[in-house]
């Protein structure tokens, strides 16, 4: 490999080459059963993810839009490793931290202080490491006396707090946030934005943000990826993305209000 080759190399932070994601699609449970142990098992098969190429450089901050449906989960649960590819290679160069399911991985009986060390052994921290951030992650959580009480007395709204101020305090070097999180109140949520455009204005970090927002990913990105179908149909620029992404759903859009109405037409006839 040339000198060139390696440092290109170094830079990057997620490389998916020719990435499929095939599911096996099943009548019901019982046939899905035994689906595990037979590929005869009559069955469909559906691609999330159909040969789909893209490069993420590291420091680079990207957009990922697309409808329900598009692709973007099977993505993300890919790059975080929850599942993996059925055809095509991924690479991925750094620690990743995803803004996702917050409530997730915690033990019920461990006090919130036990899943902070719980949470970052999973990652891959050592106890010296989860040492130094602890501070970082209780004073963010904002949980007071409750830190020390067990996760099963915990609400939904303070698992997630817990959640958020571990994974943005963790050092990450991939960070995925979601834009359907929510957590706590507005304050809250506030800071929660605040803490993420620091990490990527100041850190350094590589930013990689799933939304149908355009105009919140204009403020924190400079590239998007448009998805549709299981497919990447457009890569660029932000602007140019954030543009393409609403003349395809305003498309959908009225494609779909158009067979609506051919429809009431229809069994407006019939009556």
């Amino acid at each position: 490999m040339s000198n060139t080759e390696t440092k290109t190399k170094k830079n990057i932070a997620i490389r998916f080459t020719n990435v499929t994601k095939t599911y096996r699609l099943y009548k019901n449970d019982r046939l899905r059963f035994w689906g595990i142990f037979s590929k005869k098992v009559p069955h469909k098969k559906k691609n999330a993810i159909n040969s789909v190429s893209f490069t993420v450089e590291k420091g680079d901050s990207v957009a990922l839009f697309g409808r329900n449906g598009a692709g973007k989960s099977t993505l993300l649960k890919m790059i975080t490793q929850v599942t993996y590819p059925t055809s095509g290679k991924i690479e991925i160069n750094g620690r990743v931290s995803a803004l996702l399911e917050l409530t997730a991985g915690f033990d019920p009986e461990f006090t919130g202080r036990e899943n902070i060390y719980f949470r970052g052994s999973l990652m891959g921290m050592k106890e010296n490491e989860i040492r130094k951030i602890e501070p970082a992650i209780i004073e963010f959580a904002e949980l007071g006396e409750y830190m020390d009480q067990p996760v099963r007395t915990y609400s939904s709204g303070m698992k997630a707090r817990l959640g958020f101020a571990i994974n943005v305090n963790v050092q990450p070097e991939i960070l995925i946030v979601d834009e359907a999180l929510s957590v706590g109140d507005k304050s809250f949520r506030k800071k929660c934005m605040a803490k993420i455009r620091s990490l990527v204005e100041n850190k350094g970090i590589t930013f990689l943000f799933v939304t149908h927002s355009t105009k919140v990913a204009k403020e924190f990105c400079t590239r998007g990826i448009v998805m549709r179908k299981g497919k990447k149909v457009f890569d660029g620029g932000i602007d140019e993305a954030i543009e393409f992404y609403d003349k395809m759903v305003e498309r959908q859009d009225a494609k779909k209000a158009a067979r609506q109405k051919k429809m009431k037409e229809q069994q407006e006839k019939e009556k």
